[in-house]
C-alpha cells in the first residue's frame, strides 16, 4: 500500500468521522443528517429518489430513515405521480434545518473560506479526478467486470 493511499485513507476516515460526530452530537443518525442536508439542497417537497441520488444512500436506508423522521414529526410524505413520494418538512423539521443544519452548512462554507479560490477549485478538481480513476479502475477488476456483465445479461437486476 502506497504512502499516498495510507494518508488519503486516514484523511477520508477522519473526514467521515467528523460528520459522524456532528450527527451524533445533534442526536441524528448519519442517514437522517444526510436527508436533512439533502432537503436543504433540493428544497421542500423534493422526491425521495432525488435524496437517494444526492446522498448516495441506498433506497431502503433512505426509505426507513424517512419513515422514522415522519414518525418523529419532522416531515410528511405526499404521494405524487406514479410512485413518486414528495417529502415536506413539518414545523419541527423546518426548525431542525434552521437551528441545526444551516449552521452546519455555515461552518462548511467558512471552512472553504480558509482556502483560496484556486485551492478550492483544485481540491474539487483533484477529488473528482480521483473518483473517476477509482471508478474506472474498479470496473476493470475481473470480479467486478464479471458481475457487471451478468447484470447486463439479467437486465440490470
Amino acid at each position: 500500500m502506497s504512502s499516498y493511499l495510507c494518508e488519503f485513507n486516514r484523511i477520508f476516515k477522519e473526514f467521515n468521522d467528523i460528520y459522524h460526530d456532528v450527527a451524533l452530537r445533534l442526536g441524528l443518525s448519519n442517514s437522517a443528517f444526510d436527508i436533512f442536508y439533502a432537503i436543504c439542497e433540493l428544497g421542500d417537497g423534493c422526491l425521495q429518489r432525488d435524496i437517494c441520488k444526492t446522498t448516495f444512500i441506498p433506497k431502503q436506508t433512505v426509505n426507513s430513515s424517512i419513515r422514522n423522521l415522519e414518525r418523529e414529526g419532522y416531515l410528511t410524505l405526499v404521494h405524487g405521480k406514479g410512485r413518486n413520494m414528495h417529502i415536506y418538512l413539518t414545523e419541527r423539521g423546518k426548525k431542525m434545518l434552521k437551528n441545526v443544519i444551516y449552521p452546519v452548512i455555515d461552518v462548511e462554507n467558512d471552512s472553504f473560506k480558509g482556502l483560496t479560490d484556486e485551492e478550492s477549485e483544485l481540491l474539487l478538481r483533484l477529488l473528482e479526478k480521483y473518483n473517476v480513476e477509482l471508478k474506472h479502475g474498479f470496473e476493470k477488476l475481473p470480479c467486478i467486470k464479471e458481475k457487471m456483465d451478468e447484470e447486463k445479461v439479467d437486465g440490470g437486476r
